[in-house]
C-alpha cells in the first residue's frame, strides 16, 4: 500500500489487456500498490429465459493506471497486460482531466453508455444538474440529448443522457468561433 502514496504524482496510462482480462488486471495493479480504473456501465442482457442485469466494462480491453513510465516492468509484468498505449515503445500519458470527465459521468448515477468516438461536434459546458461544470461534445440520438466524453489517445468515448437545457456552447478556443448547437 506504500507504493499507491508514491503512484498518486504520476500520469495516466492506458493498459491494454488480454481479452476478458481488465478485472483480474486491476485486481493485480491494485495488490502491487498502483491506482487503476475500469469504468463500467450496467446492461439488461436477454437471455432465453429472463432478462439479467450486467456490469461491462466502458473501455473493453484497457486499464487506467497511475505510473512512471520510467519504471513500468511492474505493470508490464501484470498477468494480462498486453503493453502500454502509446508512440511506438513510448508510452503517451492520458491527460488527469479525461479521466475525471468520464469518472463524473460513471458516478452522476445517469444512464452511460460506451459512444462512438468523435472528431467534431459540438462542444459545450453543462451548467445544471449532475454534471454541472463538465464539458463534453453534444449529440442528438432519437430525439434525446447526450453528452459525449473521450479518452483521445484510445480513440474511444462515453456517453450519457442530459436534459437540452443543461448545456450551453463553449467556444471553440483553437479556432476562435463558436459552435452551434442542433
Amino acid at each position: 500500500m506504500e507504493n499507491l502514496v508514491t503512484e498518486v504524482g504520476h500520469p495516466w496510462f492506458a493498459v491494454r489487456v488480454r481479452s476478458n482480462r481488465e478485472r483480474v488486471v486491476g485486481l493485480h495493479l491494485k495488490q502491487r500498490g498502483f491506482e487503476e480504473y475500469s469504468p463500467s456501465y450496467k446492461v439488461e442482457q436477454q437471455w432465453s429465459d429472463r432478462k439479467k442485469s450486467v456490469d461491462r466494462f466502458l473501455f473493453p480491453g484497457y486499464v487506467f493506471c497511475r505510473l512512471d513510465p520510467g519504471a513500468r516492468l511492474p505493470v508490464l509484468t501484470v498477468p494480462g497486460v498486453v503493453g502500454l498505449v502509446g508512440l511506438g515503445k513510448t508510452p503517451v500519458a492520458i491527460p488527469d482531466q479525461e479521466i475525471d470527465r468520464v469518472r463524473s459521468l460513471v458516478q452522476s448515477g445517469l444512464l452511460v453508455m460506451p459512444w462512438p468516438y468523435l472528431n467534431v461536434g459540438d462542444l459545450v459546458l453543462i451548467e445544471r444538474g449532475p454534471l454541472a461544470g463538465l464539458e463534453g461534445i453534444l449529440q442528438r440520438v432519437k430525439g434525446k440529448y447526450r453528452i459525449v466524453v473521450s479518452i483521445h489517445l484510445l480513440q474511444r468515448s462515453v456517453s450519457a443522457e442530459i436534459d437540452r437545457i443543461w448545456v450551453r456552447p463553449i467556444q471553440a478556443a483553437s479556432a476562435g468561433v463558436s459552435r452551434r448547437l442542433p
